[in-house]
Order: structure tokens, then sequence, then C-alpha cells
């Protein structure tokens, strides 16, 4: 073989190495590229189906936000809380409507109290008293017991303590409302109803007497 004849050769060897080597780097190139592409869909299916889920889970919690258990909780902690501030107003308050009103709570929340724990074990449920709102009512109540107990008897103390009642009832009259709205056992639904109609009942009262009080 002359030389050029093994130059030739060599030439030739050198282009197809090269060849094949490019051959080699796309290949190595595609299937990267095609394994970020799934990595990337696998994470964008993920992130759906977790979002799925979660809008999933939310509805639920809506579903279930007024189960009886729940609001047996609710209401157990609204009467309590009135229940302790009209003793105290009852004793303590030196207007004698406010007094009046003040004993006015106890005994009709007491009732309600009776009324709504005989249902509760009718129906074979619990009072969940740790739920959010349950908890919110209770604290709010123990609060304001505190705060009314520190505060010197007198005039501005029976203001104080009737504003608040027009607070605390407008916020109850609000959730069992709601409740209402979101229940469809008939039994639960007309204590609901007989249970609102006595809060509008004192709601009145308090913003009528809290006219008084301002004249």
């Amino acid at each position: 073989m002359n030389t050029n004849l093994k130059q030739l050769s060599l030439t030739l060897l050198c282009i197809g190495a090269l060849a094949a080597c490019s051959k080699t780097d796309r290949t190595a190139s595609a299937d990267t590229a095609a394994a970020r592409t799934d990595s990337a869909a696998g994470r964008l299916d993920s992130t759906a189906n977790a979002g799925m889920d979660s809008t999933h889970s939310a509805m639920n919690n809506t579903g279930a936000a007024w189960s009886n258990d729940k609001f047996f909780g609710y209401a157990h902690n609204a009467d309590v809380g009135e229940i302790a501030l009209g003793k105290l107003a009852s004793t303590k308050a030196t207007n004698p409507a406010v007094k009046a009103f003040g004993k006015e709570m106890v005994k009709d929340h007491t009732a309600m109290m009776t009324e709504t724990h005989a249902l509760m074990t009718k129906l074979n449920a619990t009072a969940d008293s740790t739920w959010d709102d349950a908890k919110s009512i209770a604290s709010d109540g123990t609060d304001k017991l505190k705060e009314l107990t520190d505060k010197a008897a007198g005039a501005d103390w029976d203001k104080n303590y009737i504003e608040n009642q027009i607070d605390t009832h407008q916020r109850v009259l609000s959730k069992l409302t709601d409740a209402a709205k979101n229940n469809t056992d008939k039994t639960v639904t007309d204590a609901l109803a007989k249970a609102t109609s006595k809060v509008q009942e004192h709601l009145t009262k308090a913003q009528a007497l809290n006219e008084k009080l301002k004249a």
C-alpha cells in the first residue's frame, strides 16, 4: 500500500469515528431532554393532583362545617358564657332593668342548654367544643367575664354589659342562621329555629335597653 492510500484510509477512519461520536452525543442529548420532559410532566401531574386533592378536601370541610357535634359544641359554649355573664349582671348591675335582663339571660340560656343536651342525647351526638368557632365564642365569653368582674360597678358597667350582649347575640344569631341553612336533619333544624327565635328576642331587648341607657 502506497503512502497516499494509507493517508486516505486514515482520513476515512477519522471521519467515521467523528460521525459515530456525533451520533452518540445527539442520542444522549435527546435522551436527557426526554428525561427532563418526563420529569417536568411528572411534577405538573403531581401539582395538579395535589391541587385537586386540596380542593376536594376543602369541599368536604365546607360540607361538614355544621355537623351536629359542632352545632352542639357551639351552642353549649355560647350558653355557658351567657349564663356566667348573666349571673354577674344580676348581682353587679346598678340599673334595675339591666339587673333583670341578666336574670333573664341566666333563666333562658339554662333552659336552652337543657334542651340542647336532651336533643344531643336523643340523637346520640356529642358536643364538639374544640373547633374554631366554638373555642372563639368560649374565649370571648371568658375574657368579657374577667373584664366585667374587674370593672367597677356603675352606669358605665351597665352600658358595657348591654353593648356586649348586643354584639354577642348578633354574632350567635348569624352562626345559628348559617347552621340552619346548612343542616338537613329536620329535628336539628327545628331546634335551630327555636334557638334562633330566642336569640333574636334577646337581641331586640338588649338593643331597646341600650337606647334607654343612652337617653
